[in-house]
């Protein structure tokens, strides 16, 4: 039997060697609003998008802490609604520019005429902090917080079983929400992905879902691994390890579940070479971990099926 860790090992060595394009996400993004390929964050209550320095500002605090949804709503739009804050949370600034326009006026209160003898209008804008919350920093308001529905595809996704068992037998905690990014937050322990309907086919769903689940395995309840237990900026040495450790995992992974296509994230491993020309056991050491988290992930499988067996027979026994 062909070593499947081996091969894919080789397979991320010759695609580093050769040089690959550019990383592309395997899914597209959607949602009411949004700016290129970005949502906007939208205001929980009225809907409307929030626009110029809110979006950095909102946009860097949901990944800050972890928030999976973009609606947002001040202390008195959440009582109004019938719901409260949640004791503890905190706000977050945001900027409320508003235009305003008056006559222009002389010293002694006489308006200003233009050429065309109308008075002269001055355009203005007052600018004013206030602070939202996230509508995850809410009680009270379910009605607001239920998870956006998928959008129908034109063709239907084909769950792939395998992969399918994997995600579900890990116990991981997985949302999708119409989003344009996946990731793995370990303080909230939770892994978002795009809805099933962004991506371009099932592979790419399920490689990304592989890569963020064996971030999962990371966890200091888990495997204990240094790239998701410590803080590892982007950039870091450590961060570029992490993501290497989470391609070749879901790569083992993907190889398991029977998924064909070549890697999805070659070229963002690519962009963090200098780690690996730095290391020559780099590719090594994180070959080593990423077999020990799919390990993790497959062994978890196959203590359910044990449980499920058991179960059985306890059944039958009773009859």
């Amino acid at each position: 039997m062909r070593d499947i860790y081996q091969d894919v090992t080789d397979k991320i060595v010759t695609a580093l060697d050769q040089g690959v394009a550019p990383w592309i996400k395997p899914w597209s993004s959607s949602g009411s609003a949004c700016i290129g390929h970005q949502p906007y964050p939208i205001n929980a209550i009225t809907h409307r998008p929030y626009s110029g320095i809110n979006l950095p500002l909102l946009w860097a605090e949901a990944r800050l802490q972890g928030f999976t949804q973009d609606r947002w709503l001040t202390f008195n739009q959440a009582k109004k609604a019938g719901g409260h804050i949640r004791k503890g949370e905190h706000s977050t600034l945001a900027v409320l520019y508003k235009p305003m326009e008056r006559e222009e006026q002389t010293e002694s209160g006489q308006p200003v005429l233009d050429e065309n003898g109308q008075p002269k209008v001055a355009h203005f804008g007052i600018l004013r902090t206030h602070f939202l919350f996230n509508i995850e920093q809410t009680e009270g308001l379910e009605m607001l917080n239920e998870t956006l529905l998928e959008t129908e595809q034109s063709d239907p996704f084909q769950p792939n079983s395998v992969a399918e068992n994997l995600l579900l037998s890990s116990g991981a905690r997985i949302v999708h929400r119409p989003a344009d990014e996946a990731f793995y937050h370990p303080i909230r322990d939770l892994i978002q992905l795009p809805t099933k309907a962004q991506f371009h086919d099932e592979g790419g769903y399920y490689a990304t879902a592989l890569h963020e689940l064996t971030h999962w395995t990371g966890h200091h309840s888990r495997l204990q691994r240094e790239g998701v237990t410590s803080a590892c900026p982007f950039g870091s040495p450590g961060y570029a390890f992490e993501e290497l450790i989470a391609e070749m995992g879901a790569a083992f992974l993907c190889a398991y579940a029977g998924i064909q296509g070549e890697l999805r994230h070659e070229g963002y491993i690519d962009s963090w070479l200098g780690l690996l020309k730095a290391d020559k056991r780099a590719i090594f050491r994180a070959s080593g971990h990423a077999r020990s988290a799919s390990e993790y992930v497959l062994n978890l499988e196959q203590q359910l099926k044990q449980m499920v067996m058991d179960d059985s027979r306890c059944m039958i026994d009773r009859v």
